[in-house]
């Protein structure tokens, strides 16, 4: 493969790095959704409500406050409208983009479990960090992007400890499995000179990555409680062999080559309030970071089984992002709980930033549920919450060939709807 390398002219490892490097982008958004009762908040109070074995996900300290043994299982589907319209700008041919956004669906399980009065444990796994896009192959932006997908599944095992009445702690570890896959369209006929069909460029791996979950609650008085989470950055290394298909002796060379690409899921910080108003009514608000501004320094290095392999780095020109949601739980009767949640989220991509792999914008969300109690150990909830987007545009051009898409992606939402049962023993 050493030999294979040095024979590429400089204009194929600019074409590998470019390829390569849009693909590591494309796990830019954290989810709250993740098919629980959390859902129907918008994240309002959600490192203070300590309401259920989800706690986990949120700040596992609030396991201090449960029960006996409880288990909750959730399911839920994300739909939405996000589909591109070019504009004449664009210099590229094809089609549009088609749907981008196909229903996604997700599931969670938590478990806890009082070992005695100042110790419990419990184990979450859910899905909490991905993007999935699918456009059409021959949409004009295929040259940047065909289908890529970054899903992250985590599994936390975690303890609390109940220092006393005001004050509990809990720990998490976080050990994520991650599956990247990426197809890309490569142009064969630059500027139009030749009649070639297009190549691809294929990309396919999967991955483990650690990190740690750490939360206090303080609850200075019944019915108030103020929570403070911090989730760890976690490392991925991705590793795989190109796989490229088409005719012609640069397309033959790139393919097999071994590629790495390395990306951070952000850390983040969490500070929320729950707080009891009356039998009836609590408040609750939520101020979130995400230290997007890391995940944006990619690397990606080419392992040419030599001293020498090429290697760049890619600044996606991220930015920190944070959130601020504000929530209301409503005892409407002894068995029925309404959830109310509005939250507003800022963008990590400028405008000018906004590549075709990751999609995002600032963002409003709106959110409702309800909890049932179908019994004294039994209870069932439904959760709907709408992710508004607005107008996203986006202008990218490639530097060799010069092909360039520009437009926007109008009106786009996003929308979970989530049901989850949860049981005490």
């Amino acid at each position: 493969m050493q030999s294979k390398l040095h024979a590429l002219p400089i204009s194929a490892l600019t074409l590998l790095t470019l390829c390569c490097s849009q693909q590591s982008q494309a796990g830019g958004i954290m989810l709250y959704e993740y098919a629980t009762d959390n859902v129907g908040l918008a994240n309002a109070g959600a490192a203070a409500r300590a309401q259920g074995p989800s706690t986990i996900a949120s700040n596992p300290a609030g396991l201090s406050y449960l029960d006996g043994t409880q288990i909750s299982a959730g399911a839920q589907v994300l739909y939405g409208n996000l589909s591109f319209d070019r504009d004449s700008a664009t210099t590229g041919t094809g089609s549009g983009s088609g749907k981008v956004l196909e229903p996604t669906p997700g599931a969670s399980f938590f478990i806890s479990h009082q070992l005695d009065e100042q110790w419990s444990v419990g184990f979450g796994s859910y899905g909490d960090f991905g993007l999935a896009a699918n456009y059409d192959n021959g949409w004009s932006g295929r040259y940047f992007v065909q289908d890529d997908s970054l899903l992250g599944l985590s599994l936390v095992p975690s303890l609390a400890y109940r220092v006393n009445d005001e004050w509990s702690l809990g720990v998490g570890l976080k050990v994520m499995y991650a599956m990247l896959q990426e197809q890309t369209a490569i142009n064969r006929a630059p500027f139009g000179l030749t009649d070639r069909a297009d190549g691809q460029f294929k990309y396919e791996d999967n991955t483990w990555g650690y990190g740690a979950n750490l939360g206090v609650i303080y609850a200075p008085q019944p019915g108030t409680r103020i929570g403070l989470t911090y989730t760890s950055k976690v490392d991925l290394d991705f590793e795989d062999r190109l796989d490229v298909k088409g005719d012609g002796p640069l397309l033959d060379r790139l393919n097999g080559l071994n590629t790495k690409l390395d990306m951070q899921v952000p850390q983040t910080a969490t500070l929320s309030l729950y707080q009891q108003l009356d039998r009836q009514w609590a408040l609750l608000a939520t101020l979130n970071w995400q230290d997007w501004s890391q995940f944006g320094e990619i690397s990606v290095d080419v392992d040419t089984s030599s001293t020498d392999a090429q290697s760049t780095t890619v600044d996606a020109q991220y930015k920190d992002t944070y959130q601020l949601a504000l929530g209301a739980q409503y005892q409407a009767t002894p068995q029925l709980l309404w959830n109310l949640g509005v939250a507003y989220d800022s963008t990590a991509v400028s405008d000018a930033n906004r590549t075709f792999t990751v999609p995002m914008g600032a963002s409003w969300r709106l959110a409702t549920g309800a909890t049932y109690a179908l019994d004294r150990d039994t209870d069932l909830n439904l959760s709907w919450v709408m992710v508004w987007l607005g107008d996203m545009p986006i202008d990218q051009s490639k530097s060799l060939s010069g092909d360039r898409t520009s437009g926007q992606f109008d009106n786009a939402w996003i929308q979970a709807l989530t049901g989850n049962m949860t049981w005490r023993f």
